[in-house]
Order: C-alpha cells, then sequence, then structure tokens
C-alpha cells in the first residue's frame, strides 16, 4: 500500500529514477530515447529536482510504501497566471499505472493550493492515457504549444485547465 506524502531531500535520486524510467516506457515511442535522454538530463537532474523542492507557493509529492516509490507529483503556483496552479509532472512508474496512486497523488495536489480557482497542465497529445485520466478527472483543452515544458523542448504539448 501507498501513501502519499511530501517528497524530501533524500528522495531526490528515487524521484530522478523514477522519472527516467517512466519517461522512457511513455516517451521513447514518440520522440526515441536519445530524445527522452536529453530531456531527463535537462528536466530530471537531481538538481533540477532540488529547485522545485524548495520553491514557495510549490507543493512536491511522492508515493511511497516504506521500501520504494512508486509515483511523484509537482504542482506550483503560476508567476504569470493569476489564481492558476500549474500540474507540471505526475508520474507514476509503469508496474503501478491503473492502481489509484496517480488519482491519490493528484488528489492531494488539487488541495494544496486554496486561492486557486483553476489547475493547468500540459500534456503530450499522443499519450492517450494520460488525457484520458486527465479527461476523467475534469480537465478540458484550452489551447496548445509547440514546445511543452521549456522554449527549446522540440515537444508539442495539449493544454488542459480545469476550474477548482
Amino acid at each position: 500500500m501507498f501513501f502519499v506524502r511530501t517528497a524530501s531531500e533524500r528522495d531526490l535520486e528515487k524521484v530522478r529514477a523514477l522519472l527516467a524510467e517512466t519517461w522512457h516506457a511513455t516517451y521513447d515511442a514518440f520522440y526515441g530515447a536519445d530524445k527522452v535522454n536529453e530531456l531527463t538530463a535537462r528536466w530530471h537532474s537531481v538538481d533540477a529536482l532540488r529547485k522545485r523542492l524548495q520553491r514557495k507557493n510549490a507543493e512536491f509529492v511522492v508515493a511511497d510504501n516504506g521500501s520504494e516509490l512508486a509515483g511523484m507529483g509537482y504542482a506550483a503556483m503560476s508567476d504569470t497566471l493569476a489564481k492558476t496552479v500549474v500540474l507540471h509532472q505526475l508520474y507514476v512508474l509503469p508496474q503501478y499505472q491503473r492502481q489509484g496512486i496517480g488519482r491519490d497523488m493528484f488528489a492531494e495536489l488539487e488541495t494544496c493550493f486554496p486561492d486557486a480557482e483553476r489547475m493547468r497542465l500540459e500534456v503530450e497529445p499522443q499519450n492517450l492515457h494520460a488525457l484520458a485520466f486527465y479527461r476523467a478527472h475534469g480537465f478540458a483543452e484550452v489551447g496548445k504549444t509547440p514546445n511543452c515544458g521549456d522554449e527549446q523542448s522540440g515537444v508539442p504539448a495539449l493544454i488542459l485547465e480545469k476550474r477548482l
């Protein structure tokens, strides 16, 4: 049984490994292993994760069973959109998907921002499992971007939003 808790510094290496495994399982088919390695090195390094962990107006959670992490989630208040929290990451290891872990982390993140009126995220259009998950949780498409995550990613994404 996994429980959701706030991440700590001691989790960062496990989270980095979890993200690498999950990203390769999800995105290699779309972008190839080299592109996934490039993005994972840039976005999921321990230093990048540490910056997220230390950010104010943010929440970084993990799903933990006492011996391993099965998932992670990260959301932060937007610097540019009023009363909007951005769900930056919500990932569950492939062997633990469809067991409610993502739902539990998402439910926790939804409650961490009482001043937010909406939640926004970007999702790869070909990631049909993620799209189904977010639509089932009340998200609707509000736009598109050619560069998910940063301006040089080259990864297209749909922008989804939900009222809180």
